[in-house]
C-alpha cells in the first residue's frame, strides 16, 4: 500500500516521519508477515507445539500491525474537521464531540512514551462504538471493526516530537480525513 496522501503536506507531521514510518514500520510488518507465512507452510504434525504457537503469535502480530498501519495511514490526509454520519454517531454515543475527543485523547495519552494503538471500533456484540487502547498489535476488540486508528508506538512521533506525544496526538487529530472515516462507518453499518 502506498501512502494515500502527499507526505509533505500534513501540518505537524513531517515528510521524514511519515515516510520513515511507512517504509520501515509498515513495510517491515508486511515483510515479516510474508516470512512467517512461508514458515507456517512448512509446519507438519511433527512440528513442536511451541514452534507452531510462536509462529501463530507472530502471524497475528504482523497481520494486525500491517492492517492497523493501513487504517492509520488511510485515515490521515484530511483537514481534521469532523463531518458526516460517523462524526454524528460519535457525538450521539458519547454525548458530545467534546466528550469522545476527550476520551480518545486520554486513551492516547495513557499510551504515550510506550507502545500501542488507539482504535475506535464498532462492536459486533453491542452494536455500538468502543474506544480501545492497547499496548501491542495483537490485543483488540474481538471481531470489532476498526474505524479510527491512531498509532501510539514511539516510531509514529519520536522523529518530530521526541517524548512530547501530546503534540503528536493534536497533529494526528488535525489531519484526520473524515470522508474516509465516514466511508468506513457506512461500510461497517451494512
Amino acid at each position: 500500500m502506498a501512502l494515500p496522501f502527499n507526505p509533505g503536506k500534513l501540518p505537524g507531521l513531517s515528510e521524514k516521519l511519515l515516510t520513515s514510518h511507512h517504509d520501515n514500520n509498515y513495510a517491515g510488518a508486511v515483510k515479516n508477515l510474508n516470512a512467517v507465512e512461508l514458515e507456517l507452510d512448512k509446519v507438519t504434525k511433527e512440528t513442536p507445539g511451541f514452534q507452531v504457537a510462536a509462529l501463530r503469535e507472530r502471524e497475528l502480530t504482523y497481520a494486525n500491525s500491517a492492517f492497523l498501519h493501513e487504517r492509520y495511514f488511510e485515515n490521515l490526509g484530511g483537514d481534521g474537521k469532523p463531518s458526516g454520519e460517523f462524526a454524528k454517531a460519535l457525538s450521539t454515543q458519547f454525548g458530545s464531540a467534546g466528550r469522545w475527543e476527550e476520551l480518545a485523547h486520554a486513551t492516547a495519552m495513557s499510551l504515550g512514551g510506550g507502545s500501542g494503538w488507539v482504535v475506535i471500533a464498532l462492536s459486533p456484540l453491542t452494536n455500538d462504538l468502543r474506544i480501545v487502547g492497547t499496548g501491542g498489535h495483537a490485543p483488540a476488540l474481538a471481531a470489532g471493526t476498526p474505524l479510527l486508528v491512531l498509532d501510539m508506538f514511539e516510531h509514529a512521533y519520536a522523529l518530530d516530537y521526541g517524548s512530547a506525544h501530546a503534540k503528536y496526538i493534536d497533529a494526528f487529530f488535525a489531519n484526520l480525513n473524515w470522508a474516509v472515516l465516514d466511508k468506513r462507518w457506512q461500510a461497517a453499518r451494512k
